[in-house]
């Protein structure tokens, strides 16, 4: 039997705290060589349609899974298959909409909780759509914010943002009218763009500040400019090698010297144990995140677990054939 998990399934299992567990864990594992991992792929169709897709496996916990998603007119639709590598069966077929938000900010929060100061306080986030709300709550998880600005094109997203997530944070969260009055100041620092122009520039950046992109993940889009990531003295992605595909910040800042990815590193190496993080108060730290298949795997084994424990407890399982 296979179990079918639908988004109001996931929401009504999976939160932020659980998430970082599962994603900081996972991360350990891949930097324990107990993961493996392949990066994304991309179909695209004549239509503009894109069919995308990324696989890992688990080798300890005997899993193997992938996300699968397409984006067609603006509108993406995520599913994860779950497999047990002992027999090749399918345990779950999981919409996966809700878990990719969480996961994605939990990478988000764990980066930050190995780079940033330990007294990191004020943060500043640029875009207030899609991924920003759980960017925003899992960096609250794991510093205690005192202030929070944020910014985004469309005014009247922004003042909503601001004031939902100064709901769910408890803190409070104020509009910025620019990019640059958002982050001056800041000792923490957020891009969740879908931009393909600069949104974040060096020059704009405080001393010891720690930096999160995870907007573009494309080589040909960028959210930071050259000079924001040359001030980064700690640079880190999820995957190295899926960065060389996909991080078009790095790719078209390291264009003219390709040597200058053997100083990257990767965030698993650092939560492992097996390389340093921040090395000094005063160091910019980057995190330039695109998503790696380890994490939906990690977080759709937990939902999967989890779902199958509440299934006990209730006269109608959740599960059935598919």
């Amino acid at each position: 039997m296979t179990l079918l998990l639908t988004e109001a399934d996931v929401r009504s299992l999976l939160t932020m705290p659980i998430t970082l567990e599962v994603v900081e864990e996972s991360l350990r594992q891949q930097g324990n060589g107990e993961l493996i991992l392949h990066p994304r792929r991309r179909i695209k169709m004549p239509d503009s349609a894109i069919l995308n897709y990324m696989e890992a496996a688990d080798t300890v916990h005997e899993y193997i899974g992938m996300k699968i998603y397409t984006v067609a007119r603006g509108i993406a639709r995520f599913v994860i298959p779950l497999f047990r590598s002992t027999t090749g069966e399918m345990a779950a077929l999981i919409e996966a909409d809700a878990l990719g938000q969480l996961r994605t900010g939990a990478a988000t929060g764990v980066a930050t909780k190995y780079l940033a100061n330990e007294n990191a306080r004020r943060l500043s986030i640029i875009g207030t759509g899609y991924q920003a709300r759980t960017q925003l709550e899992a960096v609250a998880a794991v510093r205690r914010l005192d202030r929070v600005r944020a910014f985004g094109r469309d005014p009247e997203r922004r003042a909503k943002f601001c004031s939902e997530m100064s709901e769910r944070i408890g803190v409070p969260v104020e509009a910025a009218n620019s990019g640059e009055e958002a982050v001056k100041g800041a000792d923490i620092v957020i891009t969740a763009t879908p931009a393909t122009k600069i949104v974040l520039e060096g020059a704009w950046l405080s001393s010891g500040v720690h930096v999160n992109a995870m907007g573009a993940n494309y080589a040909q889009k960028r959210e930071l400019d050259a000079a924001a990531v040359a001030r980064a003295g700690k640079i880190v992605v999820d995957s190295i090698e899926q960065a060389k595909m996909e991080a078009g910040d790095l790719i078209q800042a390291f264009k003219e010297d390709e040597s200058r990815w053997n100083a990257v590193q990767e965030l698993a190496d650092i939560v492992a144990g097996k390389a340093t993080g921040r090395t000094s108060a005063d160091q910019i730290t980057l995190f330039k995140s695109n998503g790696i298949a380890t994490w939906d795997l990690a977080a759709a084994v937990r939902v999967y677990e989890m779902a199958i424990a509440r299934s006990m407890g209730q006269s109608i399982p959740l599960w059935q054939p598919l």
